[in-house]
């Protein structure tokens, strides 16, 4: 399965509570932080759910 790499560029603050319930799920608690994930379905999918704080990149 496809790596990716989901880095942290904005901030969780003043955000609904859904996306910042999705960044701590995807392992994200910060800004710059980086977390390593397999490409699937679910995890594509919360990174849908959070992409304007987001950037990703195939590993």
């Amino acid at each position: 399965m496809e790596k990716i790499k989901v880095v942290q560029l904005r901030s969780s603050i003043k955000r609904i509570k859904s996306q910042k319930r999705t960044l701590e799920a995807l392992g994200l608690r910060g800004i710059g932080k980086e977390v390593i994930h397999n490409s699937s379905p679910s995890i594509l999918g919360m990174i849908k759910k959070v992409e304007h704080l987001v950037s990703v990149v195939k590993v």
